[in-house]
């Protein structure tokens, strides 16, 4: 329980503390939207990296190089946890915002911060405001910022396996004409989730699959790109699972007193 209330503890205070940060960032917005952003990303990135590392989570990361470094792209992956954010965003290059649910717009302080690195909000019970969002995403990436998405849709609650990735989630790649990128997120279940309310010592694997471009897949496979890029995700996963499984175990083996 103790890497929960330091977590929960740290947390809080950042978002307390940082209310002078925010209105800062909301007066340098005015005059150079660009800058704030790069400190919102910076300060972000350092927040989460200390949350990982309150967490004592070991986090191996593969596959940067196919990390489009000229340009914005759409970045998917499968979602297990709450941490999958706070493990995945500091790895980005570039300005990248994440679509999370609109109910995330209930947390004062916390939407400010989703807000200012450029989060969309989507509300998955209305197909016209859903839409708008997507577009709001393709206007993002058009103009150069990043997007993250986790395709399911919700946070998968059974380990080793896979929801059906929403087929819309993809339209702010195709409309905006930027890649998708692939992520596999292996064991980040085991922060949290897998053993509530006990934050747990672990290791992750975070793996960068080469980027898709649309326009260039097969009819077929572009007419079916949620199961396909979830194909491939689910693939690489267990080929992961099996490769670093091993370490993962001993990880989870308590030290002898």
């Amino acid at each position: 329980m103790i890497r929960l209330i330091l977590v929960a503890l740290y947390l809080f205070s950042f978002l307390i503390l940082s209310i002078p940060v925010l209105i800062v960032e909301w007066l340098v917005a005015k005059r150079n939207p660009g800058h704030r952003d790069r400190l919102s990303k910076a300060l972000v990135g350092w927040g989460f990296r200390c949350i990982r590392a309150l967490a004592g989570t070991k986090l191996i990361v593969r596959g940067q190089e196919h990390i489009p470094a000229d340009g914005a792209a759409l970045f998917v992956g499968n979602h297990r946890s709450y941490f999958d954010i706070i493990l995945t965003y500091p790895q980005f290059p570039g300005i990248t915002g994440y679509v999370a649910k609109k109910e995330m717009l209930r947390y004062p302080l916390l939407n400010s911060w989703m807000r200012n690195i450029h989060c969309l909000f989507l509300d998955r019970d209305n197909i016209k405001e859903g839409l708008k969002t997507i577009l709001a995403g393709v206007e993002e990436v058009k103009s150069g910022v990043s997007m993250c998405i986790f395709p399911e849709g919700t946070r998968n609650k059974v380990n080793d396996t896979f929801l059906p990735f929403h087929e819309g989630s993809f339209k702010i790649a195709e409309k905006g004409g930027v890649p998708v990128v692939p992520m596999v997120i292996l064991n980040s279940a085991d922060i949290f989730e897998d053993h509530l309310p006990r934050i747990r010592r672990t290791t992750v694997v975070l793996e960068f699959q080469p980027p898709i471009h649309i326009k260039e897949m097969e009819k077929n496979d572009r007419k079916n790109i949620g199961s396909y890029v979830s194909g491939l995700i689910s693939k690489r996963y267990f080929q992961l699972k099996e490769e670093y499984g091993p370490l993962m175990s001993q990880a989870a083996v308590p030290p002898e007193s």
